[in-house]
């Protein structure tokens, strides 16, 4: 599942019934006024299954309201996902990239994972129970006898970030934000929830427009 969710490159502690979630966000004030007219999507992940789906539903989505969007998989070739690049030969990459008229990069990338636990009884936090030695051990003994009682779940940290191609230089980071995406089970649904988090984001710092 590491593996499956390294595809976006989302985030997220469960929100209502969607598993991604927004945390934080950074806009620079260089580009109050920017709005990308072509855009590469890379989703930075060994598993191609995966990184299609999510390349392909951004790119669906960004379509939709007007902007001329790639995927990165019919972009760059094999062996630049393949290999390790050095800072020198991604240059010339992006160099390309912006010769052939795109404007902007849109890259996804798993930032760490984190571990936590859960109890699956339920939480009393009424003064009464708290105060009553009986009550509060009555409900919370389950932890000795239901091997169930602890549930263990993994938090998919996920960055996403604009950048200007037009700018190559330390100031070309237009947008970042962070996700969080809960233990997903299903390659689908979580890129689609991930990249509406995306999409939400990016339509309420101006970049994109929205649509009716």
């Amino acid at each position: 599942m590491k593996k499956v969710i390294y595809a976006f490159g989302i985030i997220l502690v469960l929100s209502n019934c969607s598993s991604a979630r927004m945390v934080d966000s950074w806009r620079s004030q260089e580009y109050n006024n920017y709005k990308p007219k072509k855009v590469l999507i890379v989703g930075v992940t060994e598993n191609l299954t995966a990184r299609k789906k999510f390349e392909s539903q951004l790119k669906t989505e960004l379509k939709i309201r007007g902007i001329d969007a790639v995927e990165s998989y019919d972009v760059f070739a094999p062996t630049f996902t393949s290999l390790k690049q050095t800072e020198e030969d991604i240059e010339k990459e992006v160099e390309k990239i912006s010769n052939n008229g795109f404007d902007a990069i849109l890259i996804s990338a798993v930032k760490g994972v984190d571990e936590k636990t859960t109890y699956t009884g339920d939480w009393y936090i009424t003064d009464y129970y708290w105060r009553r030695f009986g009550r509060y051990y009555y409900l919370y003994q389950d932890v000795y006898f239901d091997r169930g009682y602890y549930n263990k779940y993994k938090i998919y940290n996920i960055e996403s970030s604009l950048y200007n191609l037009k700018e190559n230089n330390d100031k070309s980071l237009v947008w970042v934000a962070s996700y969080s995406v809960v233990d997903p089970s299903s390659i689908n649904t979580t890129v689609n929830d991930y990249v509406k988090a995306i999409i939400k984001s990016l339509e309420n710092e101006g970049i994109i427009n929205k649509i009716n």
